[in-house]
């Protein structure tokens, strides 16, 4: 009880207040009149519906903040002129030469080491780390990112997986670039499904498709597998399962605070100051993406290792989860909400649609008996 308590005081923080949003004239209606404030009244469903229409707090976390222009008179708009023939004469071309050369470099040394040293895997999988630190590196040089790490580096230990918010796909590239994780991401079509089933696919990494719902058995196997060898990759996974806006976290899935292992948080901040780094996958593709990011001045970016946590004695898989996410959501200035982000990809279920039905008919029922 006092969990659901806890949830819904969260949601109730997150939810706009209705009468801010009325005219005058509904709440001060004379006595006898059937005032807007009565009629929400009648249902929490009413009320929630209308919350949803003034300011909708699931749809918040998935959407891009723009900001606020200011090139709007005659002594800034020629400078921000110079900007955009800086950023998009300049920097951009030489950016791209920048990442050009980085993958001249790195595929001239990875398929070597990849087919010549498969006899001596020990020494092929430290090479293939250090080439795939070093493409990220140029990936992040190719946005002139700007990155603060802070805490201890994440090191190779049999038992412990690492948890992350997750703002954007670069989220793995300003990680790998200081430590080669093996990551649990969504299989991608085009160029990136290329990369993850051939360069990414040296790192141990697991790959897994939504729409299958026999992947989820599968991939639960391979995780279990992977935290118990003590050569493999860190294991690194975005327990929210979809690109959140940085500005809040949605609940974290419980496969990897279920594992019976170590869970090192890690808490990524991005300061959009340049350039916003959210990803909305649905509205962009992640090429668009990274040339946005590309013809911005800078990424710039935080990232906390911060203090690695145990399950407690009684405390349930979720809970440990909740518990986590309080960490990353403290040091990273996120605001937590109670939502599942899966349901971005999906639509409620007919028991969810039916619950709610019930909930109504019996409200209105119980106001109609009161009058």
């Amino acid at each position: 009880m006092s969990k659901l308590n806890t949830s819904n005081s969260e949601f109730d923080l997150d939810r706009p207040n209705i009468e801010d949003y009325l005219p005058s004239g509904s709440i001060q209606e004379p006595r006898g009149k059937l005032r807007l404030r009565d009629l929400l009244d009648i249902s929490p469903t009413l009320t929630e519906a209308a919350g949803a229409i003034v300011d909708d707090s699931f749809t918040r976390c998935f959407k891009s903040n723009p900001p606020e222009p200011w090139n709007w008179n005659v002594y800034l708009f020629p400078l921000w002129c110079l900007g955009v023939v800086v950023r998009y004469g300049f920097l951009f071309p030489l950016r791209v030469l920048v990442l050009t050369l980085g993958w001249i470099i790195f595929l001239s040394c990875y398929f070597p080491v990849h087919t010549l040293l498969k006899g001596n895997d020990k020494l092929r999988k430290k090479l293939e780390r250090g080439l795939v630190e070093l493409i990220c590196s140029f990936f992040v040089a190719s946005w002139t990112g700007v990155i603060k790490y802070h805490g201890p580096r994440p090191s190779m230990r049999p038992r412990q997986v690492f948890v992350a918010n997750h703002t954007s796909m670069i989220d793995f590239i300003v990680l790998e670039q200081m430590t080669a994780f093996a990551v649990i991401m969504q299989k991608h079509p085009g160029w990136v499904g290329l990369l993850q089933s051939t360069i990414l696919e040296s790192l141990g990494c697991i790959w897994f498709n939504r729409s299958e719902s026999k992947d989820r058995g599968i991939v639960t196997r391979k995780l279990r597998e992977h935290v118990e060898g003590a050569d493999n990759n860190p294991l690194l996974i975005f327990p929210e399962g979809t690109c959140v806006n940085n500005h809040y976290t949605v609940m974290f899935k419980k496969g990897a605070f279920e594992l019976g292992c170590t869970v090192c948080p890690i808490a990524i901040k991005y300061n959009k100051i340049f350039v916003d780094a959210f990803w909305n996958s649905r509205k962009q593709s992640f090429t668009m993406h990274l040339l946005q990011l590309m013809t911005s001045w800078a990424v710039v970016c935080d990232v906390w290792y911060l203090e690695p946590q145990n399950l407690k004695p009684g405390e349930t898989p979720i809970e440990f989860a909740e518990r986590v996410r309080d960490i990353i959501s403290v040091r990273a200035g996120l605001k937590k909400v109670p939502w599942d982000g899966y349901l971005k990809y999906s639509r409620p279920s007919p028991k969810h649609r039916e619950r709610k039905q019930q909930s109504f008919a019996e409200s209105v029922l119980r106001r109609l008996e009161e009058k």
